[in-house]
């Protein structure tokens, strides 16, 4: 994929202890050696994990927020997954927290129906915690807690990890109860367009140190009975629901796996409800794929799927889809890709370089349809 890398990516800074680890990170990217490398990455580990035993959020939010490049993220954010799935505990049993990801996908009946606010709290989660024991989610360990909130991306994000690690020292009545550091998050149902929207169930497991709870990434018998199980707890008047439960892993896999859900499932509803619409009334749609910088898009650049008719100029859709920092741009656009390609769009163009936010002659959002596909190639590029 040729398509550019949008995302704003900060200086380094000088400051401590971000510039001792981003010179491991180069000079283990850079070693000459599989031993040089690993010398550097197990300084980079011990950092981090003395920053988890502190309960330093502050500091490991700044080390990811100014990392200066997205091959320095990706190596930070590996070793922390690491750091994050060694063992720790007593004994022979490790402590672990986790978290479920759900895409949820609701709209409400009419566009006449009232809004309708889903307050995702599960009141007594035992009844999720049996289901999932029953039916074997976490390698058939019995010996885990969750607790009573769907809770957002931003609650176990990397600011708040060493927060969240915390959980490992609570008893099960402890996790089972409304937690502070874990506040529920309201879905609010606005509109009759279904939007897609991303919440997780946090759990604390016990097992031995060997036991890998995490291996299978696939979705078991569990997700069906737990899909209607949530389904009822979350059942409001008047909204159509649809929950995507993904397989549990710890926190650091479990927000990267949930993000790229959401995305996909929110690129699926697009490009279904758009294709749909378009071949009823111009015939087959042209797609490109393009890359912008965005000042409000989360990482200050996203990708931008347009859909267009070449006998129709006045009719086109647009989606834009979030690149996080973790996220290699060319997986993404493969993604879409692979999307655009499954639902029989035959035409898929992927735009080269790095476009503005706005078209500078309507103050828009840039969309390039297959007209223009052409003069786009030289302009307006942001280089």
């Amino acid at each position: 994929m040729m398509v550019g890398d949008p995302r704003i990516w900060p200086s380094a800074p000088a400051a401590q202890p971000c510039a001792v680890l981003y010179r491991h990170v180069e000079q283990s990217l850079g070693a000459p050696t599989s031993a040089d490398a690993q010398l550097h990455d197990a300084a980079i580990e011990s950092n981090l994990r003395e920053l988890l035993a502190h309960r330093d959020d502050a500091t490991l939010a700044q080390i990811f927020d100014s990392a200066p490049s997205s091959a320095i993220y990706r190596h930070l954010w590996r070793a922390l997954a690491r750091v994050e799935s060694a063992h720790r505990g007593t004994g022979t049993l490790a402590v672990t927290v986790f978290a479920l990801p759900l895409t949820i996908v609701a709209g409400r009946e009419d566009d006449d129906d009232p809004p309708a606010t889903m307050p995702c709290i599960l009141g007594d989660p035992s009844e999720i915690t049996d289901l999932l024991r029953q039916n074997g989610a976490l390698a058939g360990n019995e010996s885990f807690a969750l607790a009573n909130a769907l809770v957002a991306a931003e609650a176990i994000d990397i600011g708040r990890l060493a927060s969240m690690d915390a959980l490992r020292e609570l008893d099960d009545d402890s996790i089972a109860r409304e937690s502070p550091d874990l506040p529920p998050a309201p879905i609010v149902v606005e509109t009759h367009d279904a939007r897609v929207h991303l919440r997780f169930i946090v759990g604390v497991a016990v097992a031995g140190q060997r036991a890998d709870l995490f291996a299978d990434s696939g979705v078991g018998r569990w997700g069906m009975p737990l899909t209607h199980l949530l389904g009822r707890v979350l059942a409001q008047d008047h909204v159509t629901l649809l929950i995507l439960p993904r397989a549990p892993k710890r926190l650091c896999v479990a927000l990267q796996q949930g993000r790229a859900a959401q995305r996909e499932v929110s690129a699926q509803l697009f490009a279904s409800n758009a294709i749909r619409k378009m071949r009823a009334s111009a015939g087959e749609p042209v797609a490109v794929i393009s890359a912008h910088r965005a000042d409000d898009a989360v990482t200050g650049g996203e990708l931008r799927v347009s859909l267009s008719s070449p006998f129709d100029p006045r009719l086109a859709e647009g989606f834009r889809c979030p690149l996080y920092r973790a996220d290699q741009p060319s997986d993404v656009a493969e993604m879409l890709v692979t999307l655009l390609r499954d639902c029989r769009v035959d035409d898929v163009r992927v735009l080269p370089g790095v476009h503005a936010d706005r078209d500078p002659a309507t103050g828009s959002r840039l969309l390039f349809k297959s007209d223009a596909f052409t003069a786009a190639s030289a302009g307006p590029a942001i280089q």
